[in-house]
């Protein structure tokens, strides 16, 4: 089933349930899915690769809403994008651990031969479509400089 299948069948199920939280979020991801099929240039399907994108960009948003709110002290903005981010990560796949990411860029460093912050960009090129989806970019490039450093 497609990630655009999924959503509607969840969505269906949270008008019955009446959840506004689960509504928003996965209106949020039908609208980017939308976007997405409807630009110029694209045909009508968007790949899975594409799908992981949408939604890591859409989980990147409420994280950096989340932020601000939670600074300027709006609890009640920052609950409702907890809320939705937590509706969009249920269809990303699971984040890497910390040790599951230093192991996975020891070895995307060695398959690079990289020795130095010098080769910094050729690793983070190579770790960022290994690991796609299944980390941040900035804690792989967090941790990237500290492992080359």
């Amino acid at each position: 089933m497609s990630l655009e299948q999924q959503i509607m069948t969840e969505l269906k199920a949270a008008m019955i349930e009446k959840n506004e939280a689960a509504l928003r979020g996965l209106r949020a991801i039908k609208a980017a899915i939308l976007l997405a099929k409807t630009a110029e240039g694209k045909n009508t399907e968007i790949s899975e690769e594409e799908e992981m994108k949408i939604l890591q960009k859409l989980a990147k948003q409420r994280k950096d809403s989340l932020d601000v709110f939670v600074q300027q002290n709006r609890e009640d903005l920052a609950q409702k994008e907890r809320e939705e981010l937590a509706i969009i990560e249920k269809f990303l796949p699971q984040q890497m651990s910390e040790d599951e990411l230093r192991e996975a860029l020891k070895a995307i460093i060695t398959e690079t031969g990289a020795s130095s912050a010098a080769d910094m960009g050729k690793v983070m090129g190579a770790a960022t479509k290994q690991l796609a989806g299944k980390a941040e970019g900035k804690m792989i490039s967090a941790m990237v400089k500290e492992m080359l450093a």
